[in-house]
């Protein structure tokens, strides 16, 4: 099934949005202004000592062929994306079907993070997470055994997720072969044991009560609304009767994402196409839509919130 896009309607944003919305609508603008957001976080990698264009081309130097091999064999064959999957993201123009995209992906998370706290480090990528952990683990009464990463891209999340629960076994899932073939690759490199699976999150094709944990970590704001209530459907028909859903994403009501100068927000918006369905969603009340008791809520950074919610 071809799950459609549902965009956030133009009437119900705010003027600083419509105006920007005006602009990235203009090709040569978008086009702009994309490269000039990738621009700004390579240079903000190489300032914290992380060289952006090494790294990735140390991944890529394995070469083409060897990749497409193994693209191959971890991909779903004739698998139907979601229409809204297939666009630009992140200043690439074929968004997270690319090897540039999937090569890429660990420096621009540290690149992201490293100034969300005064520190300006790579070690804000790690903060982040733990941050995000440490909550769960307050929440959650007994560690899950039966752990899926939706969104899990390369691997990040997962292999922080496996390391705060090494005896559980752990699931990942992702729409884009590319991500996944570079996660299977730094998994076998650390000798890591986990389950890479090439589908939609929104049909995941799974049993029912498969997870005792169904984690999304930095998926939600690249969702359109339509997509997030299926996802959060299906994580509730994965989970057992005692299972726990947990996300972690960007802030809303945060005062950074409220304050940031028109310029830095046309530039955010340039890599983010729904950003307006993400930051106009009601996510918590979703949630409980979805069959899932309230939310525990924490503002574990900045700009960053974590949301745990029990089966209901």
């Amino acid at each position: 099934m071809t799950i459609a896009p549902t965009p956030q309607k133009e009437a119900d944003l705010d003027l600083g949005s419509k105006l920007v919305n005006g602009l990235l609508a203009v090709k040569p603008l978008a086009d702009f202004a994309k490269n000039r957001a990738r621009s700004m976080m390579i240079k903000r990698a190489e300032s914290i000592g992380v060289n952006w264009t090494a790294e990735a081309q140390s991944l890529r130097d394995r070469g083409q062929q060897q990749w497409e091999q193994e693209r191959t064999a971890i991909e779903t064959p004739d698998l139907d994306y979601p229409s809204y999957y297939l666009t630009s993201f992140h200043a690439y123009d074929t968004g997270n079907m690319s090897w540039d995209a999937a090569t890429e992906v660990e420096v621009a998370a540290y690149a992201a993070h490293a100034r969300i706290w005064e520190t300006e480090s790579k070690e804000g990528d790690e903060r982040l997470r733990a941050t995000f952990h440490d909550f769960l683990g307050k929440v959650m009464p007994e560690s899950p055994q039966r752990i899926l990463d939706i969104g899990c891209s390369v691997g990040m999340s997962t292999f922080a997720m496996q390391d705060r629960y090494p005896d559980a076994a752990i699931t990942g899932l992702d729409l884009s072969p590319y991500f996944l073939t570079v996660a299977n690759h730094n998994a076998q490199a650390e000798n890591r044991s986990v389950e890479w699976l090439h589908r939609p999150a929104e049909e995941t094709q799974l049993p029912d009560g498969s997870f005792d944990l169904v984690s999304a970590f930095l998926i939600c704001h690249e969702l359109p609304q339509d997509a997030t209530r299926k996802i959060l459907q299906e994580a509730r028909r994965l989970l057992s009767p005692n299972g726990y859903l947990a996300i972690m994403d960007m802030n809303p009501q945060s005062e950074v994402f409220k304050k940031l100068p028109p310029y830095v927000f046309t530039l955010l918006k340039s890599t983010e196409p729904y950003l307006d369905d993400y930051f106009s969603l009601d996510l918590p009340a979703l949630i409980e839509e979805s069959g899932f008791q309230t939310p525990e809520i924490f503002c574990n950074s900045p700009r960053h919130r974590s949301l745990v919610a029990k089966v209901k």
